[in-house]
């Protein structure tokens, strides 16, 4: 894919995304993607990542496009309720439940809300992630509006899933940035 007039903002979950991890890579592939960069991967906290993440979209010039990952999907889906802003649209990797959480920094992400969101969007799903099954992945997309990509079974679609650069999960999101232009 190539880098186009759309701001392709990227958003690892809990612990951030690794050098392997496909998010990474694809960083590495389009340096123009710009990862939001939270202060604390290890402490999250609802308002600071949401706040995080508003203030990256407002500082584009033109449209945006997400790509987020686990607990960086749950972040859009709070973003999108609490500022309805438009974005051109989202690619939502291995959604993480974490509406069971014990943590007490993921506690701070529930619920998670279950709304439409604004924009179009895409859910990719493992029939086996460890993070939601593929039950909850459905009804995350369906709740959302969101189209629903089933994977089959490739863990949490994260460096553990060996992805490289996930070629599939790039054309969804050329797709996506393909209607933003």
């Amino acid at each position: 894919m190539t880098d186009t007039a759309a701001s392709v903002l990227v958003l690892p979950g809990y612990q951030g995304s690794g050098p392997e991890h496909w998010q990474s890579q694809w960083e590495r592939e389009h340096p123009a993607y710009l990862r939001v960069e939270q202060a604390d991967w290890d402490a999250p906290q609802v308002d600071e990542w949401v706040a995080t993440l508003h203030r990256a979209v407002l500082a584009q010039p033109g449209p945006v496009v997400l790509v987020a990952h686990s607990l960086g999907c749950i972040t859009v889906a709070h973003w999108a309720a609490r500022h309805g802003l438009p974005v051109a649209g989202a690619l939502l990797v291995a959604p993480a439940d974490i509406d069971n959480a014990v943590d007490p920094g993921l506690r701070t992400f529930q619920p998670i809300p279950l709304r439409s969101l604004p924009f179009p969007s895409i859910v990719v799903a493992s029939s086996d992630d460890p993070w939601a099954s593929i039950e909850r992945s459905r009804r995350f997309a369906e709740n959302w509006g969101a189209r629903l990509v089933e994977l089959g079974p490739h863990g949490h679609i994260n460096s553990d899933s060996k992805m490289g650069s996930w070629p599939q999960g790039q054309e969804l999101l050329a797709e996506l940035v393909s209607k933003a232009g």
